[in-house]
């Protein structure tokens, strides 16, 4: 094993904590990977050398070095390659590893039993196509020929998924930037089954996205979605804007999207996030201009519901959803 994927169990909205966090992985190795709100990935490769240790055994040491330092536990997963550390993960716990040996058997073992949608990638559209045809599992994925796949999923999406059932990952960790993005975090009372309170954090955490984009003078080109579910496992979804933007109405739109998307039918959710990546100046950024005077108009509206809300309060303009 060579890659650790690491989550903090974060406290909801102190996502703060997280670029201390990573500055404790990169005493480790300098090739980590922000996986915002709570996780990064961390390529070992070196660092199993340099201490002599393998991955598990760093794990551990990071894993005390977390709590002690920062008062944060974390769950695990580790892998020959980032794909099946993700996946490890959701079988990890706290103070305990979930490792897939780099072994070609081992690793068709770890995937065999296991559904498509377990995949990094593989949303519900393509796992109820790969269904209709007895492939539910990425043991049958991995043992169905490949021109069949390309048949039913697409050329390039077939010979990806062909890939990745049979164990391999052509992804690399790739070094980031945490300070590039913000995000909004709302997290629930209790786990909530209801979509349209569901809708309601979206829309809330959009126009915080959106007022803080505005008040910083940036723009996001790409926003990605967060779902928490009850049993502490996650959905990531992330889309790129047609054009970079800190419109609260457009973050929101973009956000809802996401959330259809997903399909959920009477999930249970823990917590909601959004993250807008990919910031650049404001005034850098194209905007298409149109003979619609309505957006316009609402842009206005915004830059004064702004100043409002910094001379008396966040709560000083909502929408209406909100104020109820």
């Amino acid at each position: 094993m060579t890659v650790l994927c690491v989550r903090f169990q974060l406290p909801p909205m102190y996502e703060a904590a997280l670029p201390g966090l990573l500055g404790l992985l990169e005493e480790f190795t300098p090739v980590v990977e922000a996986l915002p709100p709570d996780g990064a990935l961390a390529d070992l490769r070196g660092a199993e050398r340099y201490f002599g240790r393998d991955a598990v055994e760093l794990a551990s040491v990071i894993r005390v070095r977390a709590l002690a330092l920062h008062g944060v536990d974390c769950v695990i997963g580790a892998g020959p390659g980032p794909m099946l550390a993700r996946m490890a993960l959701r079988d990890a716990r706290p103070g305990l590893t979930c490792a897939v040996p780099g072994e070609p058997d081992a690793v068709a073992g770890f995937l065999a039993g296991r559904p498509v949608t377990a995949l990094p990638g593989v949303g519900a559209a393509t796992a109820r196509t790969l269904d209709e045809y007895g492939l539910d599992t990425l043991g049958r994925v991995a043992a169905a020929p490949l021109p069949t796949l390309q048949r039913l999923v697409g050329a390039k999406s077939g010979r990806e998924l062909h890939e990745k059932a049979n164990g391999v990952d052509r992804s690399r960790v790739v070094p980031n930037a945490i300070s590039r993005s913000l995000a909004a975090e709302r997290p629930f009372d209790r786990d909530e089954l209801d979509p349209d309170r569901h809708r309601r954090a979206l829309l809330s955490a959009a126009g915080e996205l959106g007022s803080r984009l505005r008040a910083l003078g940036k723009v996001c080109r790409t926003l990605t979605l967060t779902v928490r579910y009850s049993d502490r496992s996650g959905t990531t979804r992330s889309r790129t804007l047609a054009e970079p933007t800190a419109h609260s109405a457009a973050l929101t739109g973009v956000a809802y999207a996401l959330y259809e998307a997903l399909g959920l039918q009477r999930a249970r959710v823990r917590a909601l996030a959004l993250r807008a990546e990919g910031l650049g100046p404001a005034e850098q950024a194209s905007h298409q201009l149109t003979f619609d005077p309505v957006g316009e108009k609402v842009r206005r509206i915004e830059e004064v519901a702004d100043r409002a809300r910094a001379r008396f309060g966040p709560r000083a303009v909502m929408p209406g959803t909100l104020a109820a």
